[in-house]
């Protein structure tokens, strides 16, 4: 009697497909989404780095928010009531 397997297979028949072939040919199969990169322009995106956390860190704080909301909104009330006048 054979072992039950210590992983829990995938019951889904495309991955069942996909490792069969991987197993038969010895190699993974291409992704497709890697054909329609232009290698040239996935260098240029890279060539400033990541910048999320840059972004993130230079952000303005809430209170900051507050007063640009503030100023903001009092340019465009005190505008209306000058064109009311």
């Amino acid at each position: 009697m054979q072992k039950r397997s210590s992983k829990k297979k995938s019951r889904d028949v495309n991955v069942l497909a996909s490792q069969i072939v991987e197993e038969t040919t010895g190699e993974s199969p291409s992704k497709p989404e890697d054909a329609n990169k232009n290698p040239a322009a996935v260098a240029l995106g890279r060539l400033d780095g990541l910048k999320g956390g840059k972004a993130r860190s230079a952000k303005p704080t809430p209170e900051q928010r507050t007063e640009i909301a503030k100023k903001a909104a009092n340019a465009r009330w005190s505008a209306k009531k000058q064109r009311q006048a």
